[in-house]
């Protein structure tokens, strides 16, 4: 009988608006059981977050420490013990958690940025390596099926040469002053203490950085960045546009902004080839557009019956006309964790963002910020070589 992956969780207490859609990202499948957690450092937060989830009183613990601690002698009493851990707190906790769960042989999951610097990226890296575990960065968009159909007709040469890209990301949220009307999530996301030395361009700017890269399978090498603030008393950006030059000689614009009053999570890419382009838009992301000059258009939609490609195929979960969204995208990168977990040798790990996407995202966002402090000169991006995807274990 197959035995699901069991998960701990750090992060995501009462509140917590990521947590619950990781909970139930994880579930959806059936291949993950959440069976503890430290959910708050609120002790009355995590006790209560565990008796809704259903967790035994005595696995959710008042710290990540206690939490690995105690979980590690349950693996060898008992047999029982968390396998993987989910990191679903604030940016400036991400790697001193991963650090510690590596340390203590546990497989992790860890929402983005990896870290709030490029030097902290690569320690952890190290730290994975020397532990041998799996490590999963929920670009959640790279679990969408047409974005893989999309990696697949430019890998496949069918747009011909990469020409141009363009990519936003705008959202309207932070158009007003929310951190001082007690929004918690605002509060964090715009105090460097927490975040790291970016606000829009970490939270948002990522996701569109990583999907021009896995789009076009082509890094960025250099950035000129403009970077704003809107609201007097913020100190990080909630705004900014940046012009790209990839390794294959593509050039390109990223946008990503958090004060365009009315838009919600508008991520769309454009990308242009010698032959064709393609248009991808999040808020429907079941239609892939490919366009050409000679008037031979096509649109790619998703469903396990439709003509995609395999890769694209393997993110499908219903025929074509049935919609899915966003968990469903977040629920295959947890899918594809939990198989990569059991079965090490069918290499699922290929679907999944690893540390080579958190590497690239920090190298991105320091050299935005260098760009910026001077004037928007152009800025060379390190970790060129950095694999987007988990590496399949051996």
């Amino acid at each position: 009988m197959m035995q699901r992956v069991r998960m701990g969780m750090v992060g995501g207490g009462q509140g917590a608006f990521i947590g619950n859609a990781h909970r139930m990202a994880a579930a959806l499948d059936g291949q993950t059981s959440l069976i503890c957690g430290a959910f708050s450092r609120d002790h009355n937060n995590c006790k209560a977050t565990g008796a809704q989830l259903g967790l035994e009183a005595e696995r959710c613990y008042s710290d990540y420490e206690t939490m690995f601690a105690q979980e590690a002698s349950r693996r060898a009493a008992e047999g029982d013990a968390m396998q993987c851990v989910s990191i679903v707190t604030p940016n400036h906790l991400h790697v001193p958690i991963a650090k510690a769960a590596a340390q203590n042989g546990f497989h992790i999951i860890c929402d983005k940025p990896a870290a709030v610097s490029l030097s902290e990226a690569r320690e952890l890296s190290v730290i994975l390596r020397e532990n041998n575990v799996y490590y999963a960065l929920t670009h959640t968009y790279l679990g969408y099926p047409m974005v893989w159909q999309a990696r697949h007709l430019a890998d496949s040469g069918q747009l011909g040469a990469i020409k141009r890209v363009l990519v936003e990301y705008p959202q309207g949220w932070l158009a007003g002053a929310l951190e001082d009307s007690g929004n918690k999530q605002a509060a964090w996301r715009m105090d460097p203490k927490l975040s790291g030395p970016a606000g829009a361009m970490a939270d948002i700017g990522t996701h569109a950085q990583n999907l021009v890269e896995f789009i076009t399978g082509s890094p960025m090498t250099e950035v000129s960045a403009r970077l704003r603030t809107h609201r007097e008393n913020r100190v990080l950006d909630d705004d900014g546009d940046v012009a790209f030059t990839l390794a294959n000689g593509a050039t390109g614009m990223l946008v990503a902004s958090q004060v365009c009053t009315g838009e919600e999570n508008s991520l769309s890419i454009r990308v242009y080839g010698e032959k064709a382009s393609l248009e991808w838009r999040q808020m429907e992301p079941n239609t892939l557009f490919e366009r050409s000059n000679d008037d031979v258009s096509k649109i790619h939609r998703a469903g396990i019956d439709r003509p995609l490609c395999d890769a694209a195929l393997a993110h499908c979960r219903l025929p074509s006309g049935h919609p899915e969204g966003y968990l469903e995208a977040f629920a295959n990168i947890y899918r594809h964790f939990a198989l990569a977990i059991r079965e090490p040798n069918q290499n699922t790990a290929q679907y999944v963002p690893g540390i080579g996407a958190g590497l690239r995202g920090m190298a991105f966002i320091e050299a935005v910020i260098a760009s910026n402090a001077h004037g928007g000169v152009w800025q060379t991006i390190e970790e060129h070589n950095a694999n987007l995807m988990m590496e399949q274990q051996v």
